[in-house]
């Protein structure tokens, strides 16, 4: 099953978070794509960040970000090397 919009919106917001810290949060203006701000309510709703507008990662969406940054990461990697050779 392909991802949907929705989550692949999600992740692109949980990748936007700082995971050497976490005494650092992100917030979403009301002036940020209607998609971004939609994610992060989402995102509130499923218990993986502190507010409506993003805040703070709890300890389930900290697991989570660490999980799509290394999809992330994974996946983009194959792009540096082949970019190289």
């Amino acid at each position: 099953m392909p991802f949907s919009k929705e989550l692949v919106d999600e992740i692109n917001v949980l990748i936007k978070f700082n995971l050497h810290t976490s005494q650092e949060g992100i917030k979403v203006h009301k002036t940020a794509a209607e998609d971004t701000i939609s994610a992060t309510k989402r995102l509130f709703e499923k218990g993986l960040v502190t507010q409506d507008d993003g805040g703070y990662l709890t300890f389930a969406g900290r697991e989570t970000a660490e999980h799509a940054q290394a999809l992330h990461d994974m996946l983009t990697l194959g792009e540096a090397q082949e970019i190289e050779s």
